[in-house]
């Protein structure tokens, strides 16, 4: 009789155990949801920014075409193309802002001050944002690699979460270290 009992208790111990990991995984996969929402919203922000910039007349003709193209570019793309045009509207922002000078130059144009302000804000949030992102996929993946969570199908129809790799290194004139004085 003490065996059956023993048997039913690590039976139902085990059934916990499963319940709680699936319980987890669906809290990561919850996070994960809710930090692609908030990059995705970062992303917008940071191309509808640059957007702004390059059709306010603050910028030269060439560096105006640049950007907006890759920032409309940004926003138009589709998930599976997403990557490599936000790493393009980064490469763009890093050309047209290249040299300190340039920001000192829009500083100092009617309006530039506010454009700066908000082009910087919204570069400086895309990669906490992804970092965010990718910790989350970091944590959900390493849950769904367990050989339990696998047999039992514990992640239930829920899609291998996949990291958003760009390039989001901001142009070194919006960076503290290389801000104009």
């Amino acid at each position: 009789m003490s065996t059956w009992i023993w048997a039913i208790a690590a039976v139902v111990l085990f059934a916990v155990y499963l319940s709680w990991t699936a319980g987890r995984l669906d809290r990561l996969h919850a996070r994960i949801d809710a930090a692609k929402a908030s990059l995705d919203a970062q992303l917008v922000r940071r191309a509808s920014v640059a957007m702004e910039l390059a059709t306010s007349s603050l910028l030269d003709p060439a560096a105006s075409i640049l950007l907006y193209e890759a920032a409309h570019a940004a926003r138009q793309s589709e998930d599976e193309h997403r990557e490599v045009a936000e790493s393009a509207l980064s490469l763009a922002l890093r050309a047209v802002l290249e040299q300190p000078e340039q920001v000192t130059a829009l500083l100092e144009a009617p309006g530039g001050a506010e454009a700066v302000k908000d082009l910087t804000a919204a570069v400086r949030r895309v990669p906490m944002a992804r970092r965010f992102h990718n910790d989350a996929v970091r944590a959900a993946r390493a849950v769904r690699e367990h050989r339990l969570v696998r047999y039992f199908r514990l992640a239930g129809r829920a899609p291998f979460p996949m990291a958003f790799e760009m390039d989001d290194e901001p142009p070194a004139a919006l960076t503290p270290e290389g801000a104009p004085a």
